[in-house]
This record gives structure tokens, C-alpha cells and sequence, in this order.
């Protein structure tokens, strides 16, 4: 789906051109709507409220046979251990197959996503963004990937090696902030351009311009 505009877009592929004019660095920008599906995450939420319903009822069935019996006209009805089993089984089957239904609602199934699952699959998919659209492509090796992932509400900036090696990760701080304040008020185009321009102040003292620079990788942002 596409979050931004083509005047939004506009926005964020002329402050990439603006703060590149005085580093030799090169910034990618990627919006995506999420990082991960998380289907192993959704299928352990209905592994869990699966057997946590089976356990229940296995170890309390005194609580839970009188209502048999009255659903089935209210006489006392003598279980078999196979009955028993059936009823357990069909209990799990109904939980495990419930809990997947409901997670298809897409606003509960993340938030029932870990925050250190999130942040983990964000870092992930922001690395192979950068593998592909940004490491090594550059002729100083010097792209900077600023990548935003919608649905988690997490953002990354991943940076190629002789970045990384002068400038620590918690340079990238400020640029994170002044982005996800605008974000967080609905700002999205202004939000990223306010953190592509604090990329661009760091890459600018850190790898200043040289007369002889070009414009290796597009300023234009890039939606998954």
C-alpha cells in the first residue's frame, strides 16, 4: 500500500539531494509497510492458548463435566477415558484454529508481536535492504540506508563499513528522534526528511563533498 503522496515523495527525494550536496556519502531511504509477517510468531500465540485450554480442562474436569452434561439435557453422563480424550483434543483443535482467526486482524496480530521480536525482524529487513540497495555500490563505500517499517513503528539506520567505523550507532540517535517526533504527529514525508537531514550533517563532517563527486544511487524514495 502506498503511504506517501507524489508531492510527499517530492519531499523526501529533495532532502536526500539537499543533504548530499556537501558529502560524499550517499542516502537510500525505504518505506515499508511492515518488516515480517510473523506467521511462527501467530502459530506459537495458538500453540499456546491451545494447550493452555487442553491443560485446564484435563486438570479440572470436574468443573467442566457438569456443563457437558447439561448441554446434553442435563443427565449425568459416565465419560470413558476415550471420550475424555476426544473432548481434550477437540478442545485444542477449536482454541489452536480460533486464535489464528482472530490474528488475522492485522492490528491485534502485531500487537501480540513481542517489542524485541519486532526490533529484531525491523534490524533484519532493514540490513537486506541495504545488501541490496545500498552496501558496497557506492565508490568510497559510503551509503547510509534510512529505512522505516509501518506497522512495527520502528525505524533503522544502517550505514556501509567505513561509516560505521567513524561514526558509532548512537550518532544516528538524533537523526532517529527529529524523525519519529514528526512521525509520531502524523508527519510522515517531513519526519523522514528531518531524519535524512541529520544523516546528511553527520556524513557531511565526517565525508565531506569532493569536487569531483557524483550522484551514485537515486535520491527518490523507495515504498515496499
Amino acid at each position: 500500500m502506498g503511504y506517501l503522496t507524489e508531492a510527499e515523495h517530492d519531499i523526501v527525494s529533495k532532502a536526500v539531494a539537499e543533504a548530499e550536496l556537501h558529502t560524499s556519502g550517499e542516502i537510500v531511504t525505504v518505506l515499508a509497510d511492515r518488516s515480517d509477517g510473523y506467521t511462527d510468531v501467530a502459530l506459537w500465540w495458538a500453540i499456546a492458548v491451545a494447550f493452555t485450554a487442553m491443560s485446564v480442562f484435563a486438570y479440572f474436569p470436574s468443573f467442566y463435566l457438569p456443563k457437558l452434561d447439561w448441554l446434553m439435557g442435563g443427565w449425568t453422563h459416565d465419560w470413558t477415558p476415550g471420550q475424555l480424550m476426544t473432548i481434550i483434543i477437540g478442545i485444542g483443535l477449536l482454541k489452536f484454529f480460533g486464535t489464528l482467526a482472530i490474528q488475522l486482524w492485522q492490528p491485534l496480530k502485531f500487537l501480540l508481536v513481542p517489542g524485541p521480536v519486532k526490533k529484531a525482524r525491523v534490524r533484519d529487513a532493514a540490513i537486506k535492504h541495504f545488501k541490496v540497495g545500498a552496501e558496497r555500490r557506492t565508490h568510497g563505500r559510503t551509503g547510509v540506508l534510512v529505512y522505516l517499517s509501518m506497522r512495527e513503528h520502528r525505524a533503522e539506520i544502517v550505514a556501509d563499513e567505513p561509516i560505521a567505523l567513524k561514526v558509532p550507532a548512537e550518532v544516528w540517535g538524533e537523526a532517529m528522534a527529529d524523525m519519529l517526533s514528526e512521525i509520531r504527529q502524523g508527519h510522515l514525508a517531513e519526519g523522514l526528511a528531518a531524519g535524512i537531514r541529520d544523516v546528511g550533517k553527520v556524513l557531511a563532517q565526517e565525508f565531506p563533498r569532493h569536487e569531483d563527486d557524483v550522484n551514485e544511487l537515486p535520491d527518490r524514495l523507495i515504498e515496499v
